[in-house]
């Protein structure tokens, strides 16, 4: 059963990744990643990256740059048992990007296993589209 104090680790978690990617420490964010479970990631605009090495190499790869400054806003924590997934937007000077954050509690700690990020749309989402009944 989750608890409160689940959802503070996770959102905890959430912002550790934030504060990593913001000092550009590579190590803190290795840290943060799972390393029993098969992991993924889906940075804006590249295909998707299975496995450790290669999501951590590209956070490696990135971060030794000068990323731009992020800020997570409005997460969303929802939690099922030993996973957990946060829904946020990461806001940064001229845009921002609608994100998924999938943690899974390996050894008694929350842990990422994906992120994925896209560009947010810039005005209001599109219609919903009616439902078709199908006999």
């Amino acid at each position: 059963m989750a608890t409160a104090s689940d959802e503070r680790e996770v959102l905890e978690v959430n912002t550790a990744f934030y504060a990593a990617f913001a000092a550009r420490d590579a190590d803190a964010m290795d840290a943060l990643w799972a390393r029993e479970v098969d992991v993924a990631c889906v940075h804006p605009g590249w295909d998707a990256l299975r496995g450790r090495d290669p999501v951590m190499a590209s956070f490696r790869a990135i971060l030794q740059h000068d990323p731009p400054a992020i800020a997570c806003r409005d997460p969303s924590v929802h939690l099922y048992g030993e996973v957990a997934f946060v829904v946020c937007t990461e806001a940064f000077p001229g845009g921002s990007l609608v994100a998924t954050n999938v943690f899974v509690r390996e050894r008694g700690r929350f842990r990422l296993i994906h992120h994925q990020a896209s560009p947010a749309p810039r005005s209001s989402p599109p219609p919903v589209l009616p439902r078709r009944d199908v006999n």
